[in-house]
């Protein structure tokens, strides 16, 4: 057997280029941290590189030259490796399915339109996976990237030989024996995936040549696999576990090798196994070591291993289904590598790990991000909640003693109009000897009063405020709330002020209130009345004083008439007029009701509206990252 090593060897891009030297603005960081996918987005950190999504009401798409989906790799090219090299390519290869393109999508504009009311960590995990999805679009889709993880001693090198052929990576008693990722790739063109898993040159192998083709590995099944083997993720080295965590993040898909001692390790489980069950379908769990375990002890300890499985929440692709697949072999004796081998062809020919996976972080950074965007119940602001804050408004503003006030007016013009000529005589001298006996204190007592009415109508718009503001966001999530509920009070600076303006300008008219048709024969009918009483009144003093012949039923009469008929047409009078008295009291009420209602609507309800419109507009793309309804 011969080991091949592509350090000096391998060469991969065009112009032969070295490997473990790829151009960074082409494969992506060496560390693997993604990068700015060159149309703009965060650079893993969820902050914004400058080249990204405008904020506003609608995100704008980035500017930037779209790859060019004819090619294979989604715009990177390879010169170096004929499609051939890795047999039938599908087409699209390299591009994601429609599906998992319309929920990137949706993510990118999602986070276009949260960045000014999320914190940049909440949408840290939406970035990280906007950029890993475009660093991967733009290496080989001809490639699959499986990672071999395991525990000290757990025979994942030992597994790691078996499938390439050759001893590649160390095995023994001393712990850690792996201490970098390793990695074999069974053809040409992975040397972009490597620099984005940061793995040197001198870490990377070919498995066992057959023959079959310069460039190529000896199983044909296994073209376009790549296959790196990890340091122990319990290692003691602090670096060891980083590694791990770092590569896993940027794999296709994942053997889990366990051993019949550690299968049940809660570390294993908790840290890993649980928090990615969301990514079964990419996943293999191999129950390594298996003869070591007498009888039927295999079966018993790997019954219990799906148990634990099961309870981790991560569905096993049993009876045709899909989820993660888990099987028993020896790698040291060679027991069931051969199904595992057999597996990997069918995995790695079906060219669809890399799409898996992302939907997989897709799902995970939309399930991290629904407590922000979800709603418990239906989040608005219904017409009752307008309502009740368009009554607030108006008591505020005194609609409702506002219009009583101008009924009042109405009547009182009325009884000046058409009452008794004596009648408003008394009346005027009434209230000018009570106006002239007050002396200053009349006016204090009402500038103290309208102090009070001034400071309990600013409580009463507070008030409405705050209510409006906690119907809206009944339900909404936290960040979306305070948006509203800051919305609210910025346009509640000043309203008090404005409605105090309104009520002068809406109010009671200035001038007499307009006078009804028959209000001019009410006043003939007064005036015939007292004439009634006049003509009367002279007779009987010429009686009295002997010009006229006596004769007191006449005069008499004609007195009692217009005595008697005076009252009679001002209460008459009164009661035409309370009808366009309330008439007109509603007008004024009703005006000074829609002018307060107005202010307060295009300074706080309209306002508020924009913000539930922008939540609405992101639980749409949030419902879109989650898959509801697609296809």
């Amino acid at each position: 057997m011969t080991v091949v090593t592509v350090e000096h060897a391998e060469t991969e891009e065009a112009g032969g280029k070295p490997a473990g030297r790829g151009d960074a603005a082409a494969t992506g960081s060496p560390e693997g941290r993604g990068g700015d996918n060159g149309r703009g987005g965060y650079d893993g950190r969820g902050v914004d590189n400058g080249r990204g999504w405008d904020d506003g009401l609608i995100a704008r798409r980035a500017v930037g030259r779209e790859p060019d989906r004819s090619e294979p790799d989604g715009g990177a090219t390879d010169e170096s490796v004929a499609p051939e090299e890795c047999g039938d390519v599908p087409p699209g290869s390299g591009e994601y399915g429609a599906d998992l393109r319309v929920r990137l999508d949706a993510l990118r504009e999602l986070v276009g339109l949260s960045r000014a009311r999320l914190a940049g960590d909440t949408l840290h995990e939406a970035g990280r996976v906007l950029d890993e999805a475009a660093a991967r679009r733009r290496l080989s889709g001809r490639h699959t990237v499986v990672a071999v993880a395991g525990a000290t001693g757990s025979g994942k090198s030992t597994l790691f030989n078996s499938l390439a052929g050759v001893r590649i990576s160390e095995t023994g008693l001393k712990r850690p024996t792996t201490s970098a990722p390793i990695a074999c790739s069974w053809t040409d063109g992975a040397a972009g995936l490597l620099d984005r898993l940061g793995i040197p040159g001198r870490l990377r192998r070919r498995p066992f040549q057959l023959g079959t083709g310069a460039g190529t590995g000896g199983d044909e099944g296994l073209r376009g696999l790549v296959l790196v083997d990890l340091p122990d993720h319990d290692s003691a080295v602090t670096a060891h576990r980083e590694q791990v965590d770092r590569v896993l993040a940027l794999v296709d898909a994942v053997i889990w090798v366990v051993d019949p001692e550690k299968y049940a390790d809660a570390a294993l489980h908790e840290r890993y196994l649980r928090p990615l069950a969301g990514h079964a379908e990419v996943t293999f769990v191999v129950l390594n070591q298996t003869d070591r375990l007498p009888g039927e002890a295999a079966d018993l300890v790997l019954d219990d291993l799906r148990r634990l499985l099961d309870e981790d929440g991560m569905a096993l692709g049993e009876h045709g289904e899909p989820g993660a697949t888990v099987l028993a072999l020896s790698a040291l004796t060679g027991d069931g590598v051969e199904e595992l081998r057999e597996l990997l062809r069918a995995f790695v020919q079906e060219r669809g790990a890399a799409g898996r996976r992302l939907a997989a972080d897709v799902d995970a950074a939309a399930a991290g991000l629904r407590s922000v965007y979800v709603a418990e119940g239906r989040a608005g602001l219904g017409e009752q909640a307008r309502e009740e804050f368009a009554d607030r408004l108006a008591e505020a503003v005194g609609a409702a003693a506002a219009g009583e006030a101008a009924e009042r007016e109405w009547r009182r013009n009325a009884g000046t109009a058409c009452g008794s000529p004596w009648l408003r005589l008394w009346r005027w001298h009434d209230a000018g000897r009570v106006s002239g006996g007050s002396g200053s204190v009349l006016p204090e007592r009402a500038f103290a009063q309208s102090r009070d009415v001034e400071v309990t109508a600013r409580q009463r718009v507070e008030q409405a405020v705050r209510t409006v503001a906690d119907a809206a966001t009944s339900g909404l999530p936290a960040p979306w709330a305070h948006a509203v509920r800051e919305s609210a009070a910025r346009g509640a600076q000043g309203l008090p002020e404005e409605l105090d303006v309104l009520a002068v300008k809406a109010g009671v008219p200035r001038g007499k209130p307009p006078r009804p048709a028959w209000w001019p024969v009410a006043v003939l009918a007064q005036a015939a009345m007292t004439l009634l009483q006049v003509y009367g009144g002279l007779w009987l003093l010429g009686q009295v004083l002997g010009v006229l012949e006596p004769d007191l039923v006449a005069p008499f009469l004609l007195m009692l008439c217009g005595v008697a008929g005076g009252p009679v047409v001002e209460w008459g009078c009164w009661a035409a007029a309370r009808g366009p008295a309330r008439r007109y009291g509603q007008d004024v009420e009703r005006r000074l009701r829609e002018a307060a209602a107005g202010c307060g609507r295009a300074k706080v309800l309209d306002p508020v509206s924009a913000e539930l419109l922008r939540y609405r507009e992101v639980r749409e793309r949030y419902v879109a990252v989650t898959g509801v309804g697609a296809g």
